[in-house]
């Protein structure tokens, strides 16, 4: 084992309370028995989680679940969070989460360890709503980052949301899939989130080191192990261990990467420096730690 292992976690649950229509899981709904299989997928990843203080004593771990639908309304992702939140070995625990659930749970979780990427939807929730929620985040000390996508009809709801958080709660930007951005509308973006200009553009991958098959890691609800989300090739099981005999650097084998779950590991971007202390929850090391500053009126 990694002395640092960065697990990224994506279950069966693949159900979602909004419709953007970006996304292919929108208003999706799981039947019963996905639901069941997801949340026994999910107990026992954190089981093994939480078994490897005793077995691979030494080994910091950090989790970011990436569910393709919304997770956090669902009760047992929300004790998974408390959960491996307290466990003395995991340095990180984070969700990528639309914020529609409830978030006073969040006070019985280690908040020096968990935290959430959040991400705000303008078509889907009004601005006074999401707001109220991430002020509530603020008041309990939660370490979060609110994202949009940056489609033309969102620029305006989110240059007053920007405007509306804390200047330490970072705002990122995720180019829209498939939109090329002229200078001009790039540049407005970038007035919003620093470090658009990673997204704008997929990165050249083929050949060159990545952390993801080494330090870093995607398991689904099966248990298998692939080095990211993007490449199918199995390096093995996480229940039987056979994903410990195939770890190791390797450059990345495809053309290009234009998620930032993969492309922030590749170690031609030096992502980790820009965002040392929070790439599970997309936080760059510039921006603030809770409490993060008085809230604007």
């Amino acid at each position: 084992m990694p002395s640092h292992l960065t697990l990224l976690y994506r279950g069966p649950l693949a159900s979602c309370d909004y419709d953007c229509p970006y996304c292919p899981f929108a208003k999706r709904r799981d039947r019963p028995e996905t639901l069941r299989a997801d949340r026994a997928a999910l107990e026992r990843f954190t089981d093994w989680v939480a078994d490897r203080e005793r077995e691979h004593p030494g080994t910091r771990i950090s989790v970011l679940f990436t569910p393709w639908g919304e997770g956090l309304v669902r009760s047992w992702y929300r004790t998974a969070m408390v959960r491996l939140s307290r466990l003395p070995h995991v340095e990180r625990v984070a969700i990528q989460t639309n914020l529609s659930g409830r978030v006073e749970w969040l006070a019985g979780c280690d908040l020096d360890t968990a935290a959430l990427w959040t991400t705000y939807h303008p078509g889907e929730v009004t601005h006074e709503r999401f707001l109220a929620k991430a002020r509530r985040l603020v008041e309990l000390g939660v370490r979060f980052s609110v994202g949009v996508v940056g489609e033309p009809d969102h620029l305006e709801a989110a240059r007053r949301m920007r405007a509306a958080l804390p200047e330490g709660v970072y705002l990122w930007v995720n180019a829209a899939e498939g939109r090329a951005y002229t200078d001009a509308e790039a540049a407005a973006w970038q007035g919003l989130d620093p470090h658009f200009h990673y997204s704008r553009h997929p990165h050249a991958s083929r050949g060159l080191p990545c952390r993801t098959g080494d330090s870093v890691l995607s398991v689904d609800g099966d248990g298998n192990v692939r080095r990211c989300h993007f490449v199918d090739a199995p390096l093995g099981n996480l229940y039987d261990g056979s994903f410990l005999r195939r770890i190791g650097p390797r450059a990345c084998p495809l053309a290009s990467c234009d998620c930032h779950i993969g492309y922030v590991h590749l170690e031609s971007l030096d992502l980790y420096d820009v965002f040392r202390g929070g790439v599970v929850e997309r936080v760059p090391a510039e921006f603030g730690r809770p409490p993060f500053g008085l809230l604007p009126a």
